[in-house]
């Protein structure tokens, strides 16, 4: 049952989403990156539905919304990686609570994830059919430049994609040297090379658990350890008050 709540959210009558859908996950990161350089909208995320398709989902006035759609599809129509496209004004409260299509997810999705030790570099991404051929793509990146394997992504069709992370200059170095490795193991498919990641974008893309770092919990004990009190001795109530009654009167 969906909340009550949820449905009756208040819809800005200037609010409008967009989608566009490719066939790579290194296409969608490029044209995900040139939404968000072209207009003022606000990057979701993006969603896997299989068979190597992609979706890449953004928010914000439908102005700025159509330009982004319109600048993402020019740069994946150039890639040769178009697959569909769609601006809605004014989507239904019902999408929002349905469809993992909410602004709110951005904010979720940074708290849950501490701070990278790759943010702020240049992203280089190869995508192979075949595991052997991105694997085989990604050590020859490695060895041919100053770059980090930050993570990797399937979606799918046996897609795969390295991700590496380093200078702009390293990072294409170590792109043409997997190239040519992908390509003599098995099958090369796209590659992407995004000199500056902008904050959006950065907070969506995978990043393996060993370059996370996340704050350590500050631990506090529930108990308060007291000075142990000295115990005072005290003296025989009932010799006192013999002591007492055996006093003269003054």
């Amino acid at each position: 049952m969906i909340p009550a709540s949820k449905l009756k959210r208040k819809r800005r009558p200037d609010s409008a989403l967009g989608l566009l859908s490719t066939p790579s996950f290194p296409a969608i990161v490029g044209t995900a990156d040139a939404m968000l350089k072209a207009a003022e909208v606000t990057l979701v995320g993006y969603e896997k539905i299989g068979s190597g398709l992609c979706t890449v989902i953004v928010r914000g006035n439908i102005a700025d919304v159509r330009l982004a759609v319109e600048e993402g599809s020019r740069l994946a129509e150039k890639l040769g990686q178009t697959v569909s496209k769609l601006v809605i004004a004014r989507p239904m409260p019902n999408l929002e609570a349905v469809f993992p299509i909410g602004s709110h997810l951005v904010e979720i999705a940074q708290q849950q994830r501490g701070y990278s030790r790759l943010s702020n570099q240049s992203i280089g991404l190869l995508e192979t059919r075949g595991f052997p051929a991105m694997v085989g793509a990604a050590d020859a990146m490695l060895k041919s430049a100053n770059v980090q394997l930050s993570a990797y992504e399937t979606i799918g069709a046996g897609l795969c994609t390295a991700m590496v992370r380093g200078s702009v200059a390293n990072v294409a170095v170590a792109i043409e040297a997997g190239m040519f490795e992908a390509e003599r193991i098995g099958e090369l498919n796209s590659v992407m090379v995004i000199p500056r990641v902008l904050d959006d974008l950065e907070a969506m893309l995978p990043v393996a658990s060993c370059w996370i770092e996340k704050p350590l919990p500050l631990l506090f004990s529930n108990r308060v350890k007291e000075k142990e009190k000295e115990l005072v001795p005290l003296e025989n109530l009932e010799q006192l008050s013999r002591t007492i009654e055996q006093e003269p009167d003054t």
